[in-house]
């Protein structure tokens, strides 16, 4: 049953579980976070995810249908369906299913091809695959040079750095650091501020020629007492004291510095990394700029 079917009005008891399926021939990272997306608007529903990928032929396809046909039969709330396999004959077949479905890649592609007048390939693993070799080469020397930078570990060949992200110990640092590097291809440094720095309002020396790099992340003292008490209960370094304090000296190390900062107490690594992307941009320091100027030169990607 696909969006256009005419679905029973039915309210679903908040104490109810909703079987979520997301299908795919490729990954399912596609499914999950468009289906995902609109989950997060039911906060009071709890939904039993489950994502099956890389359903790459009709046979597989029609098994998966009976899989979650006997689902809607068995339990007294009907799963949900997202798909996104971009084969015309296993997406035909997935949505054979009698549960509620939402085709993804048909109900977008269509217009796109409209639009552009002409077909698109409708070929799996386009999106999350390997795809253009060089580009994904790319990403990959991208992560491996935010691991080396993770926590200040190596300070070699930090001009290559797209961002440098400054913070103390624990404000979330290291994730968002991977978040921009495999998600977005950017060569990511960051660097904790420890006491030393904090003392001075000067930027640590290591960072102090890439300023128009620099992003500083802070959050709240009781987030980052909790965090760090979970690291090192009853110690100094978890203290509220402490964690006040170099929070404040880092601050007015940012603002001395006109360093643009984000308190991540309440945002999520990807909301925390398109604020970062978003103001860089606005700023005329973004790093999307610098890295396809670097990789158009060594790697040739497609613009």
């Amino acid at each position: 049953m696909t969006e256009g079917d005419a679905v029973p009005e039915r309210t679903v008891a908040d104490t109810a579980v909703v079987p979520v399926f997301f299908l795919s021939d490729s990954t399912g990272i596609s499914a999950e976070t468009m289906g995902n997306a609109l989950l997060l608007q039911f906060p009071d529903l709890v939904f039993d995810r489950r994502t099956i990928p890389f359903i790459s032929s009709v046979e597989a396809a029609r098994r998966v249908v009976a899989d979650i046909d006997a689902v809607l039969d068995a339990g007294p709330v009907p799963p949900l369906v997202f798909i996104t396999a971009a084969e015309d004959a296993v997406r035909l077949e997935l949505g054979r299913t009698r549960a509620p479905s939402i085709d993804f890649f048909e109900l977008h592609m269509a217009k796109v091809e409209k639009v552009l007048g002409r077909r698109g390939k409708r070929e799996a693993l386009r999106l999350h695959g390997v795809g253009d070799i060089k580009r994904y080469n790319a990403r990959m020397a991208a992560v491996e040079f935010t691991i080396e930078h993770d926590d200040g570990q190596s300070l070699r060949a930090l001009d290559k750095a797209d961002v440098i992200l400054l913070a103390p110990s624990r404000c979330g640092k290291t994730p968002t650091s991977m978040y921009l590097a495999l998600q977005h291809g950017l060569y990511v440094a960051n660097y904790p501020l420890v006491d030393e720095d904090l003392e001075s309002l000067d930027l640590p020396e290591p960072v102090r020629s890439y300023r128009d790099r620099c992003f500083g992340i802070t959050t709240t003292v009781d987030r980052l007492s909790r965090v760090r008490h979970e690291r090192r209960p009853g110690s100094r370094y978890a203290s509220p004291e402490q964690c006040r304090w170099e929070l404040r000296r880092a601050s007015e190390m940012f603002a001395a510095h006109r360093i643009p900062s984000i308190d991540s107490s309440a945002r999520s690594v990807e909301e925390i990394s398109a604020l970062i992307l978003q103001t860089l941009a606005k700023s005329g320091t973004t790093p999307v700029v610098r890295q396809t100027a670097r990789r158009s030169t060594d790697h040739e990607v497609q613009r």
